[in-house]
């Protein structure tokens, strides 16, 4: 599903990423690890179009997003792709229900059928009694759920996530953990994670280890 060859980045005179290459499949559960400044985040910007490299290329269910214009890859972005932050980056001024359902009127999608989808994930995420809260009435455990859900609203073909239970306790961690489980096992979702965590890292079907800016393993 995803190719990126010989992926090159730097800021300034620093050397973030040199000729990275990597394969992931369609429904694959990948993890990225590797030490602070190894270049992992911003593998993962570039994967996920947020960023674009200094040189090499990209294809994702054989489309190349470089390839794109600002609008066809904002409208790609938004249709193909699904992301999850460590600080769940929900609206403050939105409930659960209406920051879910952003993505589906983004694309245009009626409020009918995005109010729909966004219940159905709800329930799914066990979190349906919290879908008129806003993100200060809920627990760290509850909106991440939500900002997973959000991700999931248009049905994206990869979901790529940045130490998504970094800042979340043991409990709330391990249920996150065995909910990107489900959506592999259940769902067949292609995830592509970058974490320290080696709980997460166990789980997954494959485990890429960067260092300086290169896959070592």
């Amino acid at each position: 599903m995803i190719k990126a060859n010989n992926i090159n980045k730097s800021f300034g005179q620093l050397n973030v990423l040199k000729n990275v290459n990597i394969n992931v499949q369609k429904g694959e559960f990948v993890t990225i690890m590797g030490p602070s400044g190894a270049g992992k985040t911003t593998l993962l910007q570039i994967l996920g179009t947020l960023d674009k490299p200094d040189s090499g290329t990209i294809s994702i269910n054989g489309i190349s997003p470089l390839d794109l214009s600002e609008k066809e890859l904002s409208t790609f972005r938004n249709t193909h792709i699904g992301f999850v932050f460590q600080f769940h980056q929900l609206l403050p001024e939105f409930t659960a229900m209406e920051n879910i359902m952003i993505p589906a009127l983004i694309g245009n999608k009626s409020k009918e059928e995005a109010k729909g989808r966004a219940m159905e994930l709800l329930n799914f995420l066990n979190i349906a009694e919290r879908a008129n809260h806003k993100p200060n009435e809920l627990s760290g455990g509850e909106k991440q759920r939500v900002a997973v859900a959000r991700a999931l609203m248009n049905k994206p073909d990869v979901i790529f996530a940045d130490e998504p239970s970094g800042s979340l306790d043991s409990k709330n961690k391990g249920e996150l953990h065995k909910l990107f489980l489900n959506l592999k096992d259940d769902f067949g979702q292609t995830l592509v994670i970058v974490t320290h965590d080696p709980e997460l890292a166990s789980i997954s079907d494959r485990v890429i280890h960067m260092q300086d800016g290169v896959i070592i393993d």
